[in-house]
């Protein structure tokens, strides 16, 4: 395997993938998938551990993001290959286990974020319409959005594009009518500066806060594991990236600001469904089960891309000899790795039946922190390493600040959940056991 990893090529190999998407339809992607559930779902707990002031805990997180999302830019103008942060920390370490590691690392965030959106679907929201068992309703929106994931990245992106357009407008929503509400008297402005009264200083609890937020910017990560689908993405990419991080933040900033002076923090905390809360409230409030239906439109979109990343990781992988190369298989007909979806899917399933919402989110955001870490030291490294076109290169400051915050972030969430250890631990047990199964077999 060693001697494998030395021969891995510095340029970019021939996809099997057909490349479809353009830069509008990458924008689109990236928003979509950032925007997809977690201010939908995630809000009231933010509010829970912030106070009114909960636009603080998005705000750094969406700083640390920023510095992430810097390193992913150049790496994947460098390399524009599936695969993403494995890839990087293979090309940079050369050694199988730890790319194997971080590989199913990221897999599991993808498939631990589907499962908990699949699951926060049958919460509050659906519960306008009907009251249906929670595992029953995630295994059925996993199965759903996983036939849409097979039928073609094509397919998949158009499937985005409508729900973008539709969680956009639910976002808007949100910000005019808790306008209009606090226009017409009601609210309380102040409370956007008001922390929650505890023994906690309040530069401490917007750090607990944007470990929470942190999950609703996750997504801009996932889209390099379409590298191989976008039309030029060397160029494309970088930009894009950026571009998407940022009018998702711009959007999270001002939904907060509003929901936070709009709904007392304790209201917000307590429901499933946070922004129920804002649109129901003023001369302009609409009914909550048109609101509900925006929110259902947003979670189903983040499940698929993030089954669509998962999928696409693995099949980047498997191209390279890192995970069994059966998963690298691609449908003659639909041209998508259809081995890779139904594993991926299978995962998924099996997190729906076994967690909940908060336990699968703040997962997902440990798994990705950890893979941060490797993604940011990697670049460092890799830029050792040049290559034959030009490409986006970052501030040489941005991936240590990257690596250092996110380690930061990390530590928090296990001190303030240590639970989470246990889970994100026997996650990457399993793909230990799984690694040591394939070697054995080869």
């Amino acid at each position: 395997m060693a001697a494998h990893a030395e021969a891995l090529p510095t340029t970019p190999r021939e996809s099997k993938l057909s490349p479809t998407l353009t830069k509008k339809m990458l924008l689109l992607f990236i928003v979509g998938d950032i925007l997809g559930g977690g201010i939908y779902a995630r809000t009231g707990e933010v509010a829970g551990e912030v106070g009114g002031a909960l636009w603080t805990g998005f705000a750094l997180a969406g700083v640390i993001a920023a510095f992430t999302a810097a390193s992913y830019a150049e790496l994947v103008a460098k390399y524009p290959q599936a695969a993403g942060a494995a890839l990087y920390v293979h090309k940079a370490f050369k050694r199988p286990l730890l790319t194997f590691i971080v590989a199913f690392a990221v897999m599991c965030s993808g498939v631990s974020s589907a499962a908990a959106l699949a699951t926060a679907f049958g919460g509050d929201y659906l519960s306008e319409f009907v009251e249906l068992p929670t595992v029953l309703v995630g295994l059925a929106v996993i199965a759903g959005v996983s036939l849409i994931n097979f039928r073609g990245i094509k397919e998949s992106a158009g499937f985005n594009l409508g729900c973008t357009l539709i969680e956009l407008g639910g976002l808007f929503l949100v910000v005019v009518i808790g306008a209009a509400f606090l226009f017409d008297g009601g609210g309380d402005a102040a409370r956007a500066f008001e922390f929650k009264d505890s023994d906690t200083t309040p530069a401490l609890l917007v750090v607990a806060g944007a470990s929470i937020a942190f999950y609703a910017l996750i997504g801009f990560e996932d889209a390099v594991n379409v590298a191989e689908e976008t039309k030029d993405s060397t160029h494309a990419f970088p930009r894009t990236l950026f571009m998407g991080l940022g009018i998702a933040g711009a959007v999270y900033l001002v939904v907060a600001i509003i929901a936070g002076m709009t709904v007392p923090a304790d209201t917000l905390a307590g429901s499933d469904g946070p922004l129920l809360e804002v649109v129901t409230q003023g001369p302009l409030a609409v009914d909550s089960k048109f609101f509900s239906a925006i929110a259902l439109f947003a979670l189903v979109n983040g499940c698929l891309l993030n089954l669509v990343m998962a999928s696409r990781l693995l099949y980047g992988m498997a191209n390279e000899g890192v995970v069994p190369r059966v998963l690298g298989r691609v449908h003659e007909g639909r041209r998508t790795p259809w081995v890779a979806i139904l594993f991926s899917t299978a995962v998924a399933a099996v997190l729906v039946t076994l967690g909940d919402l908060e336990t699968l989110a703040d997962t997902t955001v440990l798994l990705l922190l950890l893979v941060f870490i490797f993604v940011n030291v990697a670049l460092l490294v890799l830029r050792r390493q040049p290559v034959e076109h030009d490409h986006f290169k970052a501030w040489t400051a941005l991936p240590w600040l990257g690596a250092a915050t996110c380690a930061g972030l990390a530590v928090q969430q296990v001190v303030e959940d240590p639970k989470l250890v246990l889970w994100a631990g026997g996650l990457l047990l399993f793909g230990l056991i799984l690694w040591v199964v394939e070697r054995a077999v080869r």
